[in-house]
Parts: C-alpha cells; sequence; structure tokens
C-alpha cells in the first residue's frame, strides 16, 4: 500500500484575494480579464449555447490519444531471434511497434533492416527499457498500446563457447552442453514477465480485458507542476482557494509517481472551489467517439469531486460533469460513461446538451462546495485536501474476443515435463527437460511466466514451440496440446503465428505447442517461389481453450516456495 501522503500545499495561503493569481488564470486560459470581471460584479450573462459536433480527430504523442485506425504492438525481446522477425512482419502489416529493448544503440544495429524497411516515420520506436528492473519500464511505453508479443526469454548458450554469428545456438540446444549467462531464469521468465504485465495495469490507458486511450498524462518533474493543467480557482470571481496539479513521487499504488490535485479551498468572499484543468486543445480536439467514457484511478480523501468536460473552445461555455465520492485512503476505479455526464454552466444544468466525444477540448478536476442547481456537495469541507490521480483515460467496452489475444506470449515445449517424471523418459528429452535444475530452473519459471499470462485477465495465446532452428518457414506443422510435442520448428514460422494470433479470435485462451514434422536430420529448403502459410485460422479454431481442459501441462505441482502472485 502507498504511504500516506501529505497534504500538498501548491502556493502558499492566502488571506485576501490575490489580483495576481487573478490575472495568471485568466492568461492560461486564455481568457479575457474583462469577462472575468464582469462575472465578478454580476454583470449580465452571456447566452450558453450547446456545443457543435466535430469530426476532428488527433495523436497525440506518446502520452496521448493516438490514431485509432492505426494498431500500437509492444514487442518485448524485440532483437531476439523471434522478436526480430514479429518486428519485421508487423511493420510489413502497417502496424506500428514499439521494441522494448536495453540497448538503443545496439537495438539500432540488430534491426537495421526493420528499421530502413519501416513505411512512415515513426513506424518504429526503440524504447528503453529491462523487463528485470521495474522503474525503467516507463509509463508511456505502455501508453495506448493495442496489444503485446512477448518473446524475451534468459539467454543461453554453449558452455564450450559459439561463434560471432551464434552457429550452435540458433541450431537449438540439442547440439550443445547449455548454460545460462547473465540474468536468471526466474528474473527474466517470471519476474520480467510479470513486471511487463503489472507495467500494461499501472500505465496509463492499461488494463486488463479493455481498451483504453490515455488522454492526459504529460510529463513533469517530480513534485513539480504538469505543464498543460493549470489552476482554475475561486480567485476568478473574488475567492481565495487555491490549487495546482502536480507530480509527486511515491503518491501512486505501491509508492510509485503520480500525479495529485491538491490545494487548500477556503468559503472566504462567497468562494469554495479550486480546480485544475487542461490547456485547451484548440487546434486539435481529441477524437474519441470510438470510446464509451472515462475511468479514472485516484486515491479519495473522503470527499466528492467533479471531473469534467469541455467540448468548446469557449473559457467559459458549457461544462460536462460527473461527480464522483471517495473513501479516505483507498484507492478506487471512477467509471463515467459518456452518456451520463451532465450539462452545466457555473454549476447551473443546461438542457438539451450533450458530451460530443468527437471535440474533446479540455479536462478538469474540480472539488466544490456547490453540487448543482443550488444543492451543495454533502462531503464537502473546506481546508487542504489531496487527490492522488494514477491514470484518466477513455475506455471501450469490450464485447467479448472481437478481435485476436492482447497478448501473445513466446514460450517452450517441455515446461511440465520436469514435474511429470512418470510420464516422460527424460532421457528422450529435449536437454531442458533433464538439466532443469542445472539450469536455474529454466523450464520451472517458463511454467510460472505462464500463469502470471493465464491470471493477467487479458486474452492471451500462449505458444510453446518445440526446438527453434534457422530453417525457412513453409514445412508441414503440427500443433498439440498437453505439453507432448517434440521436434523443431522454425522461428519463422513461429513468428507468422505471433502476428495471426494478435488477429484471430480463435487463439485467444489458448496454450498450445508446434512443431514441423520435419526430423532433425533433415534440413527445410523452401522451394523456389514458395509462399509459407500464414493463414491459420483452422489451426487455432480446432485448439481447446484452456479453460475447457484439464491438461496436466496447466496443474503442475511447483516448488512451494516460488509464488506467481503479482
Amino acid at each position: 500500500t502507498a504511504k500516506p501522503l501529505r497534504p500538498v500545499r501548491a502556493v502558499p495561503c492566502a488571506a485576501q484575494w490575490d489580483v495576481g493569481r487573478f490575472l495568471s488564470q485568466t492568461a492560461f486560459f486564455q481568457a479575457p480579464p474583462l469577462e472575468a470581471l464582469r462575472r465578478m460584479l454580476g454583470g449580465p450573462e452571456p447566452q450558453a449555447t450547446a456545443p457543435a459536433a466535430s469530426s476532428s480527430s488527433t495523436a497525440v504523442g506518446a502520452m496521448g490519444v493516438g490514431a485509432q485506425d492505426v494498431r500500437t504492438v509492444l514487442v518485448t525481446g524485440a532483437t531476439g531471434g523471434v522478436g526480430k522477425r514479429v518486428v519485421e512482419r508487423l511493420l510489413a502489416k502497417g502496424v506500428r511497434v514499439r521494441a522494448l529493448v536495453r540497448d538503443v544503440t545496439k537495438a539500432k544495429e540488430l534491426l537495421v533492416d526493420a528499421l530502413a524497411a519501416q513505411e512512415g516515420e515513426g513506424a518504429l520506436v526503440l524504447a528503453a527499457g529491462d523487463i528485470t528492473q521495474p522503474r525503467t519500464l516507463l509509463p508511456e511505453t505502455f501508453a495506448d498500446l493495442d496489444a503485446i508479443v512477448s518473446c524475451t526469454a534468459v539467454k543461453v548458450q554453449p558452455k564450450e563457447g559459439d561463434d560471432e554469428q551464434r552457429s550452435k545456438y540458433k541450431q537449438g540446444i540439442k547440439f550443445f552442453d547449455p548454460e545460462i549467462v547473465g540474468d536468471t531464469p526466474e528474473t527474466v521468465e517470471l519476474d520480467g514477465l510479470r513486471n511487463v504485465l503489472v507495467a500494461v495495469r499501472d500505465a496509463p490507458g492499461g488494463g486488463p480485458g479493455e481498451e483504453r486511450a490515455v488522454l492526459s498524462g504529460e510529463g513533469a518533474a517530480a513534485d513539480q507542476p504538469v505543464p498543460r493543467w493549470g489552476a482554475l480557482d475561486d480567485v476568478i470571481m473574488g475567492g481565495v482557494s487555491e490549487s495546482a496539479m502536480l507530480r509527486v513521487a511515491g503518491a501512486g499504488e505501491g509508492a510509485r509517481e503520480a500525479y495529485v490535485f491538491a490545494g487548500i479551498t477556503r468559503t472566504e468572499n462567497n468562494g469554495g472551489f479550486a480546480s485544475v484543468r487542461t490547456a485547451n486543445y484548440n487546434e486539435r480536439p481529441l477524437d474519441l467517439s470510438a470510446y464509451d467514457g472515462i475511468v479514472l484511478r485516484v486515491r479519495g480523501d473522503g470527499q466528492r469531486y467533479k471531473f469534467i468536460l469541455r467540448c468548446d473552445a469557449d473559457w467559459d461555455g458549457i461544462s460536462f460533469c460527473h461527480s464522483f465520492s471517495t473513501t479516505a485512503g483507498e484507492w478506487t476505479t471512477v467509471r463515467a460513461p459518456f452518456s451520463e455526464f451532465r450539462a452545466t454552466r457555473r454549476a447551473q444544468t443546461v438542457r438539451d446538451a450533450k458530451v460530443q466525444p468527437a471535440n474533446i477540448t479540455a479536462f478538469q478536476l474540480m472539488l466544490s462546495k456547490f453540487e448543482y442547481d443550488g444543492e451543495l456537495n454533502p462531503s464537502f469541507r473546506a481546508g487542504e485536501f489531496s487527490l492522488p490521480v494514477a491514470s484518466i483515460a477513455a475506455y471501450r467496452k469490450v464485447q467479448g474476443p472481437s478481435s485476436g489475444a492482447k497478448v501473445v506470449h513466446v514460450g517452450s515445449a517441455g515446461v511440465s515435463r520436469p514435474f511429470r517424471p512418470d510420464e516422460f523418459d527424460f532421457a528422450a528429452e529435449p536437454p531442458a527437460v533433464g538439466l532443469n535444475d542445472q539450469l536455474g530452473g529454466i523450464l520451472t519459471y517458463k511454467w510460472l511466466g505462464e500463469q502470471v499470462v493465464r491470471e493477467s485477465g487479458l486474452p492471451y495465446a500462449i505458444i510453446r514451440p518445440c526446438a527453434l532452428v534457422e530453417e525457412p518457414a513453409g514445412a508441414e506443422l503440427e500443433w498439440g496440446q498437453g505439453d507432448t510435442l517434440k521436434g523443431k520448428v522454425s522461428r519463422d514460422a513461429i513468428a507468422d503465428i505471433c502476428v495471426a494470433a494478435l488477429d484471430d479470435p480463435a487463439a485467444a485462451g489458448k496454450t498450445f505447442e508446434v512443431k514441423c514434422t520435419q526430423p532433425f536430420s533433415e534440413v527445410y529448403e523452401q522451394p523456389e517461389g514458395f509462399t509459407p502459410q500464414t493463414d491459420f485460422a483452422a489451426d487455432f479454431g480446432a485448439l481447446q481453450l484452456d479453460i475447457a481442459r484439464e491438461g496436466k501441462d496447466l496443474s503442475v505441482g511447483v516448488p512451494a516456495e516460488v509464488s506467481v502472485a503479482a
């Protein structure tokens, strides 16, 4: 749990109305100061009109809402044998790829062909991060993702060494005496995979079972105001409340960083509200027409807040409000369907006005003693307040597996066999089965990593290739479930299956093995002019859902000291 957060005071306390803050706030939102003064002096109200619909769309950088007609897929292990091929195939399909790599400079060398072949600048983004180090998994790397292909694996090499091309390794460990180098299987195959899925869950817009797009998560230095958000307090009508949106270290879940809406409310001079609001997206309003509403993840302080949308460029126009209550000290997820926002102007209901999701111009968080139409906020209390905000996102309801898997994980055949000695002759199995303990429990942790994926709540496909080899795709494939297949399979073929699983609903919720029918003693050579299979719909369809089968490969006994709890 997060440590208690001390109230964050945005600016020094003020006993009297501050003309400097008044001018600063009106300037930030490009509001005419005379119009604000007219409000203070009680001049006549301009007539409010409902905002017009707009067909504008947007693509707001790494932390904003991306174009909805282009998918973004994160590939981990992107410089490895399978990962590199997955990147190339996704780019060829017009998919935007974020390649998670430890060393960007080295990755540029290993992915030089993919970088050269990408269509359009930014189609391939090399994102620095180490799955074994959670702090390096930055929120912007995981925001706005449509899917993940997990190809990361612990590094195995021949004890006797290898050449620069890693020829022995590429043949498969059947042909050499293996050893683990670098990070341990536990660190990579279990902890690393868990770290990735936690980063997906906690990133702005992340969450199991839903497709979301981040609305606002612009970066800021720790304990500093967030640039796009400005205070819009009751100072604009003569009050003395004050607030800010800050980025605060340790304020989030698990002591992570979070954005914090904080300050102090006062009721002097007929005031009583504090708020922060984004500067308008005037030139390119956000098009959220593909989504159903807004979801916030906040840590409450017992007060009732408002989240507000705006759909026009008028600084004092109609605001669409959703009120939500909080429990002190508890994190909660707030869902606000667009259909349930209330159209208001200065806390008075405006009839016949509805949110225009295709034309969102600003967002606002508010703590006010006023509810709507003269009613008071039942839980309002003047004084210091603090609302940590982990994320603000648009959400889209999931109507079953309308597309393919959201997490495609490349594991390994044989993961359950060390725990089934009565069924398998280890001498006839792939070397890793008999050498599991000597290799740091490599198959143990691969299986436990699978469990993390299966329990993530995300639609998944887990592919267990048999021994991976450097042969072209095209050999006849054999598919199985139950973890009994032995043999070899092309890295090209596995990459093709990964990409296909992203688009095929029949792949979701299934764990399966794949091998080719060609024996190890025969090297497959692709016939000239031959096009390998890339449509695996029939193969996916013939597999059973994991929840529908009672395979021993899904319920093996693992060492009691190993935990898969996230």
